[in-house]
């Protein structure tokens, strides 16, 4: 979404993180899914492309100057530069723009729920694209996650407690980042992490901004506390924090091992949701954590 931050290497990766503690790695994982329950926040006072345009420039200039400050490595080349914009485009304009626009109509914990199915979909095709393999163990894990992802989407659709189009935009900001991810591995921008972060920002802002002039209307927002503190929020911890610690960790793991931590963002999203939201959770959420996790487990363990 920090010391003077590492380059992402351009060298194969291992199969997981090596090097990587479970502090940087539980700060990810609260920071992402607590953005749920702060964009519905949002989203109630300020129209969503909006809301993301200014989120997104003034995050990306605050990491551009704190790259310039600490004089992080060298200019980025004009490849790297085209590369981050593409990822830019993915990973902030349309995984966010199509998932926020969705979130107005359905509820935070099942956004949260439906981004984190990103691991299968990552698992199955970083062998062909990335050349990552694919063993029975991490094939295990996927389908366990998913398995209990598909307890909490069959609980909530069944019921009719949320809204198909809002599902499927929310679907379009799920491809987007499998996307992204999978760009980001192939592509090895070698520019330092706040600036390549900083160049992503600002291209989703630019990307997003004739989208947010066309259909929405400045008029609609209204200045409350909750919308100055949730965008606070959501671009220091998120923005600046979240996408930070996700590239560091994607630039030092497998596609497949670090996609399985957003396994995690359901159990955390709905927590979220009912903490702060008093979103309902029903038991069937419950259940469904306990394949989630056992699943992230056979993904991201170290093979015998």
């Amino acid at each position: 979404m920090k010391a003077t931050p590492p380059a992402v290497s351009a060298t194969p990766t291992a199969p997981r993180a090596p090097g990587i503690s479970w502090v940087p790695i539980a700060a990810f994982c609260f920071l992402w899914s607590s953005a749920f329950a702060a964009a519905k926040i949002a989203v109630r006072d300020c129209p969503p492309l909006t809301l993301l345009t200014i989120r997104f420039l003034i995050a990306g200039a605050l990491m551009l100057g704190i790259a310039a400050a600490g004089r992080q490595g060298k200019l980025p080349s004009r490849r790297d530069v085209m590369s981050l914009i593409l990822l830019g485009v993915l990973n902030n304009a349309l995984y966010l723009g199509l998932s926020w626009t969705g979130m107005t109509t359905v509820s935070s914990a099942f956004t949260a729920v439906l981004i984190s199915t990103n691991p299968l979909l990552i698992g199955v095709l970083a062998g062909p694209v990335l050349g990552e393999s694919l063993s029975w163990r991490k094939l295990a894990g996927l389908c366990l996650g998913l398995a209990g992802v598909a307890l909490v989407l069959r609980s909530r659709l069944s019921g009719m407690q949320e809204d198909m189009h809002g599902t499927l935009l929310v679907t379009g900001g799920l491809v987007a980042l499998v996307a992204g991810t999978l760009l980001y591995k192939r592509l090895k921008p070698s520019a330092g992490l706040w600036t390549s972060t900083g160049i992503q920002s600002l291209a989703g802002a630019v990307a997003l901004l004739p989208f947010a002039l066309m259909h929405e209307s400045l008029g609609d927002a209204r200045l409350t506390a909750s919308l100055v503190w949730s965008m606070a929020y959501m671009i220091v911890a998120v923005s600046m924090g979240g996408y930070y610690l996700w590239f560091m960790i994607l630039g030092r793991a497998s596609a497949t091992s670090a996609s399985a931590l957003h396994f995690l963002m359901p159990p955390l999203g709905l927590l979220f949701g009912w903490l702060v939201l008093r979103e309902p959770v029903s038991w069937l959420d419950l259940l469904g954590i306990v394949p989630i996790a056992f699943g992230i487990w056979l993904t991201t363990r170290k093979a015998a």
